[in-house]
């Protein structure tokens, strides 16, 4: 690469190398040769690789939680689908990974608790939303979260119409 990176553009790189390889990959030399730069640019936005570590953790706490959100939030469809369709649907290659990383690094045991936590905590709301009382909508919260990190840490590829009938299936048994 010729021109200079930036701090983002190694917290890119980073996300890819997690999602592919896992969390091994987070070093200064693999990244750097993958970019086709020196390890200096790595050092002159971080000041050692957990510094790079807590960048990357946040950034994904970022496009897993809040990004998405924000997007559900954004559009005119029902919220809950439109985050079942979303969170469903989606890539968890990189949801793997750090889920695989927290089990051996405390920062990202953190930061998966940390997403856990906000992540039931946007269901329940949702679901309350839509009228359920807040023990309900709090044990469906779980429930529902559960489903996913079932579905996500599986890897098994689910076809899209056998997967439409399934969340079609999920809306149903949270509306009950």
């Amino acid at each position: 690469m010729t021109e200079q990176l930036s701090a983002d553009d190694w917290i890119k790189e980073g996300l890819k190398a997690l999602a592919k390889s896992g969390f091994t990959a987070l070093k200064a030399d693999p990244l750097a040769r993958s970019m086709g730069v020196s390890r200096g640019s790595f050092y002159w936005h971080f000041a050692d690789l957990g510094a790079f570590h807590a960048a990357v953790l946040k950034r994904w706490r970022e496009i897993a939680a809040e990004q998405i959100i924000a997007d559900v939030e954004a559009g005119s469809d029902d919220p809950l689908k439109a985050l079942l369709r979303r969170s469903f649907g989606a890539r968890l290659e990189l949801e793997r990974a750090v889920r695989n990383w927290a089990a051996f690094d405390a920062a990202a045991q953190g930061a998966v608790r940390a997403i856990d936590r906000r992540r039931i905590d946007y269901i329940e709301t949702l679901l309350a939303k839509r009228g359920l009382e807040p023990g309900k909508a709090q044990a469906r919260a779980q429930i529902l979260y559960w489903t996913f990190l079932g579905f996500a840490l599986s890897g098994t590829p689910v076809p899209a119409a056998r997967l439409q009938g399934q969340l079609d299936e999920i809306m149903r048994m949270v509306s009950a």
